[in-house]
């Protein structure tokens, strides 16, 4: 694999941040150009590790050895092929995923894993840049017609897959723009739009119909869309976010993590909204998760006067702890590019009730708390004499997702829900109702892009032999 001695003679590495002067002060993306020839290095630190266990370390079941080793051999061509062969959208995992297969890598058990994120950016944009990502329409048309609703990562994926199958696809979205939180969700800083309207061109050069601003359930009855399509995909998302049920949550200051992040990402696309802006405020984010990273970040390079972030789990250890071994996910500490831009983090941390004047949002009062085993289970107890108040303008609630919005689409359908409220599916993705499928978070919960990808891929080959009898389409491990 790549160069066998490689491991030992190079260390990781990976691609500087813009400095922090600069890049708090605009919304492009915070990585700077990373040299081929230290990305051929970096390649070159894939070992012979007889297992690979970066393959099953990611969902989408990446060949990753194999393109690691090309990239090393200067054979980008081949590379590319070896990667769409399970990656749709290398182009967003390799900006947006926080990269399992580094944390599964066998070079990881010691030493520092190798850069596989850095490398499959690499490819897919040496790619786009040659000229190789083209339109790939199918040869034969089923005339099978296939509704995907949702424009997320699952739905994309789900309608190339459809469409380079032979069947006829529309992609319905609720927002005026295709790309679910792609879109709307996930700053600029992140992912710049560009790279995902590049992809959308050539789906719909490969047969893919857009329909935005369409709400399935509001301006179409999800039943219509049965009788119509000969199969559905709903690919919804998770996004019933988790809220603070705590006295004064009714304030004017208090904000859900994406009613705050949408609105600039519309403004920084060029339409003229009103968005909630956190200049000269003092901002508070509940949530140490990506979500309030983004929001922190978004806070930051709107001129807020000062940021906390609020966590109410206790700080996770800066390396693996035992209980946490090699190759699963480390739960450790982690410092974002948001993070490095400013703010304050504390953890273990529980909000009481909000205050404020004439509706207004003015403070925040909290309590420590500490997490104590009991019956082999930590439990959490509040820890006597540690509340506290803090003076906020603006708080943002980034606490996670609960689920698929209720009602609706899915009340509409009747689908089946599982005990969490996520959308039963089986192993193809087929729901209770013959012919509807579902890929993603509404079926998997809250998650990563990469698995929404593997979602969306699973159920596109479950609904080809649906509608055939059988798929010759791939499916992720």
């Amino acid at each position: 694999m790549a160069k066998v001695t490689g491991f030992l003679e190079f260390g990781r590495e990976t691609p500087p941040r813009r400095p922090v002067t600069d890049r708090a002060h605009d919304w492009l993306e915070v990585y700077e150009d990373f040299p081929t020839t230290a990305l051929n290095q970096q390649a070159a630190r894939c070992m012979d590790c007889g297992i690979p266990f970066c393959n099953s370390g990611c969902p989408l079941g990446n060949i990753i050895p194999d393109w690691n080793d090309l990239v090393y051999r200067g054979k980008w061509e081949e590379a590319i092929r070896r990667l769409h062969a399970t990656n749709n959208f290398p182009e967003f995992t390799g900006r947006l995923c926080p990269a399992p297969c580094e944390a599964a890598c066998v070079l990881g058990i010691n030493s520092d894993a190798v850069t596989i994120k850095q490398v499959e950016l690499t490819i897919i944009e040496h790619a786009f840049r040659e000229g190789w990502i083209v339109p790939e329409p199918p040869s034969v048309r089923t005339g099978k017609r296939v509704a995907v609703v949702g424009s997320g990562p699952a739905g994309l994926a789900a309608a190339q897959q459809l469409a380079r199958a032979g069947h006829e696809v529309t992609v319905f979205e609720r927002d005026d723009r295709i790309g679910g939180l792609m879109r709307y969700g996930i700053p600029d800083f992140k992912m710049q739009k560009e790279y995902l309207d590049r992809r959308l061109a050539q789906m719909e050069a490969e047969g893919v119909i857009f329909r935005p601003s369409t709400q399935i359930g509001r301006d179409i009855d999800a039943r219509e869309l049965v009788r119509e399509y000969d199969a559905v995909c709903l690919a919804g998302g998770a996004t019933q976010a988790r809220d603070l049920e705590v006295p004064g949550r009714e304030l004017t200051g208090v904000y859900l993590a994406m009613d705050y992040l949408a609105p600039q990402n519309h403004r920084n696309a060029g339409d003229e909204v009103a968005v909630i802006s956190a200049q000269g405020k003092r901002v508070v984010i509940l949530g140490g998760g990506d979500t309030g990273a983004d929001c922190l970040g978004t806070a930051i390079r709107q001129g807020a006067a000062e940021v906390l972030q609020y966590e109410l789990m206790p700080r996770p250890a800066d390396a693996r702890p035992s209980e946490n071994p090699w190759p699963t996910w480390p739960n450790i500490y982690r410092v974002s590019s948001a993070h490095e831009e400013g703010g304050l983090r504390d953890y273990s941390i529980m909000t009481k009730s909000l205050s404020g004047e004439g509706g207004v949002l003015k403070q925040l009062r909290a309590v420590r708390v500490e997490f104590v085993p009991e019956n082999g289970r930590p439990v959490m107890h509040e820890v006597a004499g540690s509340e506290f108040t803090v003076d906020c303008d603006l708080l943002l609630l980034a606490m996670g997702f609960v689920g698929p919005e209720r009602g609706g689409m899915l009340e509409e359908l009747g689908v089946e829900l599982t005990a969490r409220g996520n959308v039963q599916a089986d192993a193809n993705r087929m729901t209770s109702v013959p012919g509807v499928f579902t890929a993603g978070d509404m079926t998997r919960g809250q998650s990563l892009i990469v698995w929404a990808i593997a979602e969306g891929r699973t159920a596109a080959r479950g609904i080809d032999a649906y509608l055939m009898g059988e798929s010759a389409l791939p499916a992720p491990l």
